[in-house]
């Protein structure tokens, strides 16, 4: 790009100075040609007038009585030829083969020659063509550089945004917020800047899906290997049923985060949100969690009114009830109680545990991606709260010992 720019540069610039510096020449030259010419013809008039006046007044015509003309135009020679005399030399021969020669004639026959070398007149020819030579070549010179810091003001701009499109076909979508100052490269850099960012977001929605996938999909899958366990182990047919007839709930729970992972939107969970009995799902996840429990040697208590009505999605309400008792099963420690109350117009669900606690450097960070206490993932209850929120709740950190964290739904509220 830069020596094609470079090259049509020069050429334009060519093609200019051939077109107005050959037809200035010729017409300067022309110009001086004339002028030198018109300059010795005004001469030879000038002198024929002066010797016509002497012929009239009867005064004599010689050397000494013209030679004041002469000393005018020492760079002149003159003729000057009187009937009846000899003729009268003004000046000395110019030198050259074809000096500039006038010739005029008077009334009475008296004849005026006037030559000058044509060596002034070439000289000044000589020095227009340099002068429009020189100016030619510093119109060259300024017309590539001109082109060369053109190239490079553009070239760069285009080096930089192939290097910005790579970065993006290598998986690297940071915006580089460079401007050029060329509206048309600006644009474009504007729309890769934004193409990163839109598949930054994407990369991210991406990482976060798999991350959010990869932890709601652990507890259901591990409940359900928990009761194909169970089955495994026991003879007894009615415990057998009871067991499978669990584990088809789990894997229709299942079903549903899988669901809410490719659906992954806040209005499909608003539209799913019903009335539903907050027992139903305290009930569901007592007997998913019953195994674990008691692998841990842990013991789950129950309280609060019965019947509360909370407004939002059972599915959802379930993973967060699930996140929350596997958060006190791995960070916790003693019994885990999972407490139901109701404030104002809000169903309140509890879950604390009698572990240590959330350490005082987290508090509420603990709700954040990637910030854990204990060296897990940190995604959990970072998930937990967007499906609470989702779900039109909030999640919150109570008390930080002993750890108590509150799922806050609406509730139907009956007439009076």
């Amino acid at each position: 790009m830069k020596r094609r720019l470079i090259t049509s540069t020069l050429a334009v610039v060519l093609v200019v100075i051939a077109l107005f510096s050959v037809p200035l020449g010729v017409v300067e030259t022309r110009s001086i040609d004339s002028n030198a010419h018109s300059q010795v013809t005004t001469e030879a008039l000038h002198l024929i007038g002066v010797v016509e006046n002497r012929l009239v007044a009867d005064e004599p015509i010689d050397a000494e009585a013209l030679s004041g003309l002469a000393s005018q135009n020492a760079q002149r020679y003159a003729v000057v030829t009187v009937p009846g005399q000899a003729p009268i030399t003004l000046g000395s021969r110019p030198a050259g083969d074809d000096p500039i020669t006038a010739r005029e004639t008077g009334a009475h026959g008296e004849q005026v020659l006037v030559q000058q070398s044509r060596e002034p007149l070439d000289r000044e020819i000589r020095n227009m063509l340099l002068l429009l030579g020189l100016v030619a070549v510093l119109t060259v010179v300024a017309a590539m550089s001109l082109a060369v810091w053109q190239s490079r003001r553009l070239a760069q701009p285009l080096v930089d945004l192939a290097e910005t499109a790579e970065r993006l076909g290598s998986g690297d979508p940071r915006p580089r917020q460079r401007r050029y100052g060329i509206v048309e490269l600006d644009r474009v850099a504007e729309v890769l800047d934004a193409s990163a960012d839109r598949i930054g977001r994407m990369l991210t929605a991406e990482r976060r899906l798999a991350a959010d996938a990869s932890h709601q999909l652990r507890t259901p899958l591990t409940a359900l290997s928990m009761r194909l366990e169970e089955i495994v182990e026991t003879d007894d047919l009615d415990t057998v049923k009871e067991e499978a007839a669990i584990a088809l709930t789990q894997v229709e729970r299942l079903t549903d985060v899988v669901q809410r992972l490719l659906t992954n939107s806040r209005e499909a969970r608003n539209a799913s949100a019903v009335t539903f009995d907050l027992d139903d799902v305290i009930k569901q996840q007592v007997e998913e969690w019953r195994p674990a429990l008691r692998r841990y040697d842990r013991t789950l208590y129950l309280e609060g009114p019965p019947g509360i009505q909370a407004i939002g999605t059972p599915g959802a309400v379930a993973q967060v009830l699930a996140a929350l008792i596997e958060n006190s099963l791995m960070h916790g420690d003693g019994s885990v109680t999972i407490r139901t109350r109701v404030r104002g117009t809000s169903a309140v669900l509890e879950v604390q545990d009698e572990g240590v606690g959330v350490p005082s450097e987290l508090g509420a960070r603990v709700f954040e991606r990637a910030v854990s206490g204990h060296n897990s993932t940190g995604i959990g209850l970072a998930v937990a709260r967007d499906l609470a929120e989702a779900d039109g709740g909030r999640l919150d950190l109570l008390s930080q010992r002993p750890p108590v964290f509150a799922l806050f739904l609406g509730r139907k509220v009956e007439d009076q």
